[in-house]
């Protein structure tokens, strides 16, 4: 068999590699045109999307250990003042 012939045949995996790469571009085209090209999402606002989810997660864990730390200082005067009567 000669060299020619070797490179001439189609891999069986490059079929499923290129069906994907179709179905991604038809994907980013129908994206385009349904949601307007300045809506489309980007990797940058996806990292920005990211970061204010992170943030707000942030804000909650603080709130929660404010709501946590205020019990925790209630339930130990209570507990002082059963004490004392």
């Amino acid at each position: 068999m000669s060299t020619a012939q070797r490179e001439s045949r189609i891999d069986l995996a490059d079929l499923p590699r290129a069906l994907l790469s179709v179905a991604a571009g038809v994907v980013h085209n129908v994206e385009r045109a349904m949601v307007g090209e300045a809506r489309v999402r980007t990797a940058r606002g996806n990292a920005w999307e990211a970061i204010c989810a992170d943030r707000a997660r942030a804000d909650q864990r603080d709130e929660l250990r404010r709501i946590v730390a205020a019990l925790a200082t209630t339930r130990v005067g209570a507990d002082r003042r059963e004490r004392v009567n």
